[in-house]
């Protein structure tokens, strides 16, 4: 638990983090504008705008998608912490120090992942309470009540706490393979935000190629549309179920954990 503090005073003494939870707040405020306005739409009996939101035009569904508004970006956010978390060890050169006053590398990057997953937690926690707020007030405005007792909503929000933790885990794995900080942090983004969208694209292509609509599926494999899929509790003719998603993305972060750890142990830091 000493390690773990030591490694959340190093983030709490830097301007990142609060720098991040910006970007997470301002991008959940876009994102829940966008959603209200595509659950207004879908629950006052306009199909065009379901069917455009790929979202059903049901109140547990429409109120899923209010209370995790701002995921999105908010997961590549905490993924950056998570990069930030190991990349400052070389940026500032504390690697060293660090591993001598702690010899077992194995301790070391297990404290990252824990401290990393309460950082996501804490993301996780602000965001939604926000979304809760903000939601509740939409839906109960537009006589649908909170939804709160439903457990899609309740199975959403939950699934939506283990991506935060987990894309925090995938951060840290992704800072041990690429130690340069500002190399991590665009590769990085520019694969999360432009990865995501390529991936869309190809898979579509593929499925209208096949005439298979079905093929669409298999975008779950890419582990920010896994996210989105295993909030999103519906299955679909182009979505999986919402467990393919978390499964995938729980071996995301198995895969990821393991790697940085057996990386850092055989790295030279000097």
């Amino acid at each position: 638990m000493n390690l773990v503090r030591s490694e959340l005073l190093k983030i709490r003494t830097t301007n990142a983090w609060w720098l991040l939870a910006l970007g997470a707040f301002l991008s959940l405020a876009l994102a829940f504008a966008i959603n209200t306005w595509l659950a207004v739409s879908s629950l006052s009996g306009n199909p065009e705008t379901a069917e455009a939101g790929g979202i059903p035009a049901t109140p547990a569904a429409q109120a899923a998608n209010l209370y995790t508004s701002g995921q999105y970006l908010g997961l590549m956010f905490v993924m950056l912490i998570g990069i930030l978390m190991v990349t400052n060890e070389f940026f500032h050169q504390t690697a060293t120090t660090t591993f001598l006053s702690t010899p077992r590398r194995t301790s070391v990057i297990v404290s990252k992942l824990i401290a990393a997953s309460l950082l996501g937690f804490g993301f996780w926690l602000v965001t939604t309470v926000i979304d809760l707020a903000a939601g509740a007030t939409v839906l109960a405005l537009n006589d649908h009540g909170t939804q709160l007792g439903e457990w899609e909503v309740q199975r959403a929000l939950l699934l939506n706490l283990l991506a935060y933790a987990i894309w925090t885990v995938l951060g840290v794995g992704i800072g041990t393979l690429i130690t340069n900080q500002l190399g991590a942090v665009i590769t990085a983004s520019v694969v999360y935000l432009l990865g995501t969208q390529v991936v869309g694209v190809l898979f579509f292509l593929l499925a209208n190629w096949l005439d298979n609509m079905a093929v669409m599926k298999w975008q779950v494999v890419w582990p920010a549309a896994a996210s989105s899929i295993m909030v999103s509790g519906g299955e679909s003719e182009m979505l999986p179920a919402w467990w393919v998603g978390a499964l995938v993305l729980v071996g995301y972060a198995l895969a990821s954990g393991v790697a940085g750890v057996l990386i850092t142990r055989r790295r030279d830091i000097s």
